[in-house]
């Protein structure tokens, strides 16, 4: 049931012309792009999607359909695109979905500093946007836009190799790789993307400290699960996409958030006549809610319609990690499960930080710092240490802020991370004394404001319980459970 509008036509009318006019010059995959354009400004302003017509013309031109055998390109020229010998970005496989606001401003960022970093946990898409970025930019640069993946690098020492790959630098027998790096690049006007830096972030903050210090004209747009931490650095931290509330059902709703949309697009791929619906409305918000938002776990939800219905995913998302696996089969092993993923960043983190980040997981809706220093004069880092590791966690896009009612700042795990580290917690044995902590802090909390909602105030006092609720509700059903009435402390029986 969508919108229909007299301006979608007329809009459809004139991209078929363009997607007809690229096909036919032998540029599919402009072709497509343009498609792809005309989805989103349907979706986002008219509330529509395309025509059934725009639709088959886009799977033919999908399938090489089209042009027809023999047609030829009747002699139509249309501009080339940026040459590749200006890039070496790879082509998009898929449609770019929703971040418009971001794509302006991480350009705008973009160009108030030579360094920009992107940050934000492991799929939240940070990857495809500086992409996408980094195709809008291919011509604005003299001397191009150059990509270098650092996800394949094992070593810090490879890093300068990269970067001289990827802008065709060759190597100079007797000489350093970062002389003539440096030597190449001085007097070059271009953008230099380093993608995946978290695992080498120490070797490539001493590179580009070096890059940016010689070659004036140079800009580095980065990305990576925690700062560089290079003088002049900006930190942009890409946000979840937007999620249906509680209370979204329709498909008008529905169709004003990005998470509903990308859903939608990606699960046609697997079920070509898939659309929300006023039937399976609700579930699609239920499951777009209970990612996050998160765009890799969104892909991988939407990859199970077909051999699950909507309704099914959404009810099987207490389970996400097992439920969230597919991808193509090149693709990497992170970007193939949610589990692949949050390993990845699991890896970087030390000791005390893994320990702090399981206990954290039995936090439901969100703590407080003194929570979180409760948790942690508990276990063996210490109260004194939590602000720190806690700021780490927040580094390295494990945790997340926003907020709360009395001004102050809460912090909380996506709810996908938070299965995830549970089960780290579960696997270190330490779960039942994270709880019985998380029960006894939330039993003391709830003493202290028992007189308090009699006075005057209440209603500070109330706004904080209902904040709470969730961990008021998980400490009461810890509490309640078999074998958790023996042992405990007098409080807590």
């Amino acid at each position: 049931m969508m919108k229909v509008t007299a301006e979608a036509p007329a809009r459809e009318e004139a991209n078929a012309a363009l997607m007809r006019l690229y096909a036919l010059s032998g540029r599919q995959f402009e072709a497509l792009k343009q498609y792809a354009f005309l989805e989103e400004v349907l979706s986002r302003e008219l509330r529509t999607r395309p025509s059934v017509s725009s639709r088959v013309l886009k799977e033919e031109i999908s399938s090489g359909g089209f042009p027809p055998e023999g047609a030829g390109n009747r002699g139509i020229v249309l501009e080339e695109p940026a040459s590749t010998s200006r890039h070496n970005l790879p082509a998009s496989r898929t449609s770019f979905v929703g971040r418009h606001e971001e794509m302006v401003e991480v350009k705008r960022a973009l160009a108030l500093t030579r360094l920009l970093t992107l940050t934000g946990p492991g799929g939240s898409g940070k990857t495809r946007l500086a992409l996408e970025v980094a195709r809008d930019l291919a011509t604005v640069y003299q001397d191009g836009v150059w990509l270098v993946d650092l996800a394949p690098l094992s070593e810090g020492g490879l890093v300068p190799k990269a970067v001289a790959g990827a802008v065709r630098t060759p190597e100079v027998p007797g000489r350093q790789i970062t002389d003539t790096l440096l030597e190449s690049l001085r007097d070059k006007e271009l953008l230099l993307v380093m993608d995946n830096c978290e695992h080498l972030t120490e070797a490539v903050a001493r590179l580009v400290d070096v890059l940016l210090d010689a070659c004036p004209r140079l800009r580095v747009l980065a990305t990576s699960r925690s700062p560089l931490g290079v003088v002049g650095e900006l930190n942009w931290l890409v946000p979840s996409l937007s999620v249906p509330g509680d209370q979204t059902s329709t498909v008008e709703e529905m169709e004003g958030y990005e998470s509903a949309r990308l859903f939608t697009v990606r699960a046609s791929y697997r079920r070509r006549d898939f659309s929300v619906t006023p039937e399976n409305a609700r579930a699609v918000a239920t499951i777009c809610r209970g990612l996050d938002g998160m765009p890799l776990a969104i892909e991988l939800a939407a990859a199970r319609v077909g051999p699950l219905s909507v309704g099914q995913i959404a009810r099987k998302l207490d389970n996400s990690l097992m439920l969230l696996t597919g991808g193509g089969r090149r693709a990497v092993p992170r970007h193939r499960t949610l589990r692949g993923t949050l390993d990845w960043s699991h890896e970087l983190l030390s000791a005390d930080e893994k320990e702090l980040f399981g206990r954290l997981s039995v936090f439901m809706g969100g703590w407080t710092l003194e929570a979180a220093e409760a948790m942690g004069a508990e276990g063996s880092v210490g109260e004194g240490g939590v602000l720190d590791l806690l700021s780490g966690l927040l580094e390295k896009s494990l945790v997340v802020t926003n907020e709360g009612d009395e001004g102050d700042v809460r912090y909380r795990l996506l709810e996908p991370v938070r299965q995830y580290a549970l089960e780290k917690l579960e696997d270190s044995g330490e779960a039942e004394a994270a709880r019985r902590a998380h029960a006894s802090y939330f039993l003391a909390l709830a003493e202290e404001a028992e007189p308090e909602l009699l006075e005057a105030g209440q209603g500070r006092w109330l706004r904080r319980l209902r904040t709470e609720i969730g961990n008021l509700r998980g400490a009461i059903s810890w509490s309640l459970k078999p074998g958790n009435d023996d042992g405990e402390p007098a409080e807590l029986r």
